[in-house]
């Protein structure tokens, strides 16, 4: 039994020590606060069967920018007299455990909206209220609480950034205090603790230095990041989304602090609160959509909506999303995923994001509207689970969002706008640095009429969608695929991608 009782801070993403209120509450009052980190194997166990290295949910890239962000939260908490206790397993099954043999009082973590971290916490919680253990878990993910937005909307989420923006107001939650010191850790019993471990550890092979991300994970890189933003203070004052050169790699034309605010080690708080100071002490600056402050608001945007609309993440049963009849080849989709399309600039992009598990925003915009609605015409879901697995800022309300837009299934209807494969990279990257960089062997580009063929069929979808009032039945959608099918250019096009 445990040697007294005490609090669990239990870490899921929110991996850092500034601006973390679950973790300042955890520690206040108690005599023993336990830091925990549960091993998922439904993210981190090894999968033979994927296409990259990795397990079934992420891609290697993703997962090493994790052990190194709990190595660095390991670290800071040491120094704060405490450490990361690592458990493995399914984890509201290993946190029952804990609190059960760690005679725990209060329970603290993170408030988390995707639907798996939702079902993960309706466990824990319920058995947390049975065993009368206090249970605090704070919005801090997020500048605003999106359920306060729905409500503040009569119970739906605002589906424009205007609305969004006018609802949301200002920021009010003031930042955590700084942490000086951490109560020690308790007696763990017979639970099963672990150092972080090393990508070896976990059953992976070691990957070479030019085929992995330059990008290192944790909280002290992350605030190093962005201080050097920070003090660059024309550059910020004049960001202006979506302005950028996609082709710029050795110095990313952005701040490259995504992934850091995906897995929370920096705080969006701060970071919010930085970008304000930042603008105080300059003559003029960009105001959103476009400023840095205004991506924090896009990002809080996604949230909001991912968390009030039931199947975000899918076409079928997802209120918001047009119905249309995508391609279902796989072989276009590999040949995309694989860098074959025959598109230098589309190509070079893949590999980037194969190597680096990174790519600029507007680079993502050329390969996500190339394989839905601008060439290949394949489902946006198909793409999805590609940038999930293999981006290291991987984030399910943002890179659903993204998809959704870039494709016009939601948000953005203008199909006929597409991102050329030949003409957006020539503008961006006119010497061909970029695409000689990632893709060393130039292949045959071939340019027809496939944009074409898209526009084609996706104003005959948008015509269904709005003859049935958005009730477009499998059948509607079976039926139009056959039609569109019997087009030959189109499949002229992709037997050559083939």
């Amino acid at each position: 039994m445990a040697s007294g009782s005490g609090s669990l801070m239990w870490f899921r993403k929110g991996l850092r020590i500034h601006d973390n209120p679950a973790l300042q509450y955890a520690a206040e009052g108690t005599k023993f606060l336990y830091p925990v980190f549960v091993i998922d194997p439904h993210y981190m166990e090894p999968d033979k069967n994927a296409f990259s290295l990795g397990s079934a949910r992420a891609g290697l890239n993703r997962i090493n920018f994790l052990l190194e962000s709990l190595a660095d939260l390991d670290s800071s908490l040491k120094k704060l007299g405490s450490r990361l206790l690592v458990l493995k397993g399914e984890p509201s099954e290993v946190l029952i455990r804990c609190l059960k043999e760690w005679e725990v009082e209060k329970l603290c973590f993170e408030y988390d909206t995707e639907p798996y971290y939702q079902a993960l916490d309706f466990k824990v919680k319920n058995y947390a209220s049975t065993a009368g253990i206090e249970v605090f878990s704070p919005v801090s993910h997020t500048l605003f609480n999106p359920t306060d937005i729905i409500q503040k909307n009569g119970g739906r989420p605002p589906l424009s950034y205007q609305s969004f923006v006018k609802l949301a107001g200002q920021p009010s939650s003031p930042l955590s205090h700084t942490l000086s010191s951490l109560p020690l850790v308790g007696d763990v019993g017979s639970c099963v603790i672990s150092e972080v471990p090393t990508i070896k550890e976990l059953g992976y092979v070691d990957i070479g230095q030019d085929e992995c991300s330059p990008f290192r994970g944790g909280e002290s890189e992350a605030l190093k990041r962005l201080n050097e933003i920070k003090n660059d203070k024309e550059w910020v004052a004049t960001f202006e989304k979506p302005k950028g050169n996609p082709s710029a790699f050795l110095r990313p034309a952005t701040t490259v602090l995504s992934p850091y605010l995906k897995f929370g080690c920096i705080s969006c708080r701060f970071f919010y609160q930085c970008l304000q100071d930042v603008y105080k002490n300059v003559k003029r600056h960009t105001s959103p959509p476009v400023s840095l402050l205004g991506q924090l608001l896009w990002r809080d945007f996604f949230y909001t909506v991912a968390f009030g609309t039931p199947n975000f993440d899918q076409m079928r049963g997802n209120r918001i999303c047009k119905q249309i009849p995508w391609n279902d080849d796989d072989e276009l989709l590999t040949a995309w995923r694989d860098a074959r399309t025959g598109y230098p600039w589309i190509d070079a992009i893949m590999v980037q994001l194969r190597k680096w598990g990174w790519m600029h925003h507007l680079a993502r915009h050329s390969v996500a509207c190339f394989l839905t609605r601008g060439d290949l015409f394949v489902h946006w879901e198909k793409g999805r689970d590609v940038f999930e697995r293999l981006l290291i800022d991987s984030d399910w309300a943002i890179n659903n969002g993204n998809w959704l837009w870039l494709s016009c299934s939601s948000f953005f209807y203008q199909y006929n706008r597409i991102y050329s494969p030949i003409s957006f990279g020539k503008k961006y990257d006119p010497n061909g640095d970029y695409i000689r960089h990632f893709l060393p062997i130039l292949k045959v580009v071939l340019h027809d009429s496939a944009s074409k063929e898209c526009r084609r069929k996706m104003a005959e979808a948008y015509a269904l969608n709005k003859d049935s009032n958005g009730m477009v039945s499998e059948e509607d959608i079976r039926n139009l695929r056959r039609k569109l099918k019997e087009d030959p250019e189109q499949e002229a096009k992709n037997k050559r991608i083939r």
